[in-house]
């Protein structure tokens, strides 16, 4: 029902217009919220539970602040959304704490905020993107259900759900059964980032399409997840922001926040011998967390320095040409659903 009422209370507020507010950012120090920005005049700083709440629905926290900062406790279930507005000025800016900070959880996060077409920003509060979610606390699954969610696409592979099952239950759930050992390809794919992620476009397509069916229908936040929440994740969050028409570079920066926000021993629960042995792709998971490197998230780029995204943007441009033609190809997005996506998720 919350999420109903969220949706419907989006579709009924129009835009607010995006003020000279600069570096605005949200950061948490344990069970407290510092909201930060750059202004030229003071800011009256208010603070909610909906993404689209309006000043005037939200609570007054700092009246004129002139110092740039404010912080605040919040050790609830509650996601808080910060609201900007410069003293005296009729436009507002939205932000919140990207990461949804859980105790077992993995790359959970928000990708509301980033400029994209026309000089708008992504919404907050209505795409999720994650890590698998196996071990997560019982207050970590109530806080999950705080946001609202409506549907939730594993991209991972029918071994990787069947070796760690989501704990997140009671909303809808989508996947498609393929197996990962297919989805590598070949061994060139288990120590080459980059040719993994050319086979991503072709392979990933019928996943995306459950994800861009939900945004089209406007079905409510949504959430899509692989297990560390950083490669098939990150191209199905590529292809969404590149939809909404956010710059390459902001994708690729995003992209690259899942080498701070991951937390491997999260991702997986213990996979003993008598597991390992049911599959080859139990047995590779098995071997990783004996690994001292798999502990800890690596950088997710080449030697050179380029980001392994780019091998799958390598493959669409040249298999498609761009972006929007491999969306209108393989995944069915129209250039009609594209302005449908623009209007819906941005602000």
């Amino acid at each position: 029902m919350r999420s109903i009422i969220v949706a419907a209370a989006i579709a009924m507020v129009a835009p607010a217009p995006v003020i000279a507010l600069g570096d605005v950012k949200v950061a948490r120090d344990g069970s407290a919220l510092t909201v930060s920005w750059t202004a030229k005049r003071p800011v009256d700083v208010y603070v909610a539970d909906r993404a689209d709440a309006a000043p005037a629905a939200a609570q007054l926290v700092s009246r004129a602040d002139g110092d740039g900062t404010f912080t605040m406790p919040d050790a609830g279930t509650t996601r808080r959304y910060f609201v900007l507005r410069e003293a005296g000025q009729k436009g507002i800016v939205r932000t919140a704490e990207r990461l949804v900070p859980l105790e077992k959880g993995s790359n959970f996060r928000d990708i509301g905020g980033y400029e994209a077409a026309g000089g708008k920003h992504v919404r907050w509060g209505l795409i999720y993107r994650s890590g698998a979610t196996p071990i997560l606390t019982e207050a970590d699954v109530a806080k999950v259900k705080e946001l609202g969610l409506t549907d939730m696409i594993d991209l991972r592979s029918s071994e990787e759900r069947v070796i760690a099952p989501t704990r997140i239950t009671g909303i809808r759930y989508s996947a498609v059964s393929y197996s990962m050992m297919t989805m590598m390809g070949d061994r060139r794919a288990l120590t080459n980032g980059s040719t993994l992620y050319r086979n991503f476009p072709a392979f990933l397509a019928p996943q995306l399409r459950i994800v861009f069916d939900d945004l089209i229908r406007k079905r409510g936040p949504i959430a899509y997840n692989c297990s560390a929440g950083q490669d098939r994740t990150g191209f199905a969050t590529a292809m969404v922001l590149s939809a909404l028409g956010v710059p390459r570079a902001t994708i690729v920066a995003d992209y690259h926040l899942s080498t701070g926000y991951r937390r491997p021993e999260n991702e997986l629960p213990p996979i003993d011998d008598a597991m390992a042995n049911t599959s080859p792709v139990a047995s590779m998971f098995a071997g990783l967390q004996k690994s001292p490197m798999a502990k800890v998230a690596q950088p997710l780029k080449e030697a050179d320095g380029s980001p392994y995204l780019a091998g799958a943007f390598a493959e669409i441009d040249q298999r498609w040409g761009s972006v929007e033609a491999y969306l209108e190809k393989e995944v069915g997005v129209t250039k009609g659903d594209l302005a449908l996506l623009r209007a819906t998720y941005l602000e």
